[in-house]
Parts: structure tokens; sequence; C-alpha cells
């Protein structure tokens, strides 16, 4: 038996392209519904205003209503994934014959 518990896993984080027929729609949205946001909002020919929102799925129903559009552009957990799978392990900038410190191992490469 583990002394550490166990945490559910956490829903994946969906990049979303929220678009309103005006400023005022998407300002109230906002507001409201108070959703993370990435970037700055964009103002469309037809004058219709989007900005990209990050959100679990069970969040999409509290973006939708009428006057404004949620576009589902991708999974930015997945993404996150993908880019941290790039990364190596161990430190590159230790020296090939440093010494540990504390708990530690020296992990090989």
């Amino acid at each position: 038996m583990s002394a550490v518990p166990t945490r559910p896993p956490r829903p994946d984080i969906l990049r979303l392209r929220v678009t309103a027929r005006d400023p005022e729609v998407l300002r109230a949205l906002l507001r409201e519904a108070r959703p993370d946001t990435g970037g700055r909002p964009h103002v469309d020919p037809d004058g219709s205003v989007g900005i990209d929102v990050y959100a679990p799925e069970d969040r999409i129903a509290a973006l939708e209503r009428e006057g404004v559009t949620v576009t589902r552009i991708g999974n930015a957990s997945e993404a996150g994934r993908a880019a941290q799978a790039e990364v190596g392990t161990g430190d590159r900038f230790a020296a090939a014959d440093a010494v540990p410190h504390g708990l530690a191992a020296k992990p090989a490469g």
C-alpha cells in the first residue's frame, strides 16, 4: 500500500476559438465565464470578435450561447506532452566527473 495518495487524472485542456457577433457579447461572456484566454481579441471584417480560450471539455457548454460560436482548434495538453517528450533527461551542463550531492544518483549520459 502506497503512502502517497493518487490523484485522478486531470482532463485535457483544449484550445478553442470563441467568436462573438460583437465586442459587447464577447465582453459579457468573458466577464461571466472567466475562461483562460490566450492572446488578444481579433476583429474580423464582418465585425465579429474572436479570442483563443483554453478550457477542459466540460467547460465548453458554459461558453456556448446566442451570438457566440465556439470552435475546437486543438488539444493543448497533447501538444504540451509531445513537446515534453522531445526534451532529454539528465543535466547536459554537468561535468562528466561531477559527483552527485544529497539523496540523488547521477544519471548516466
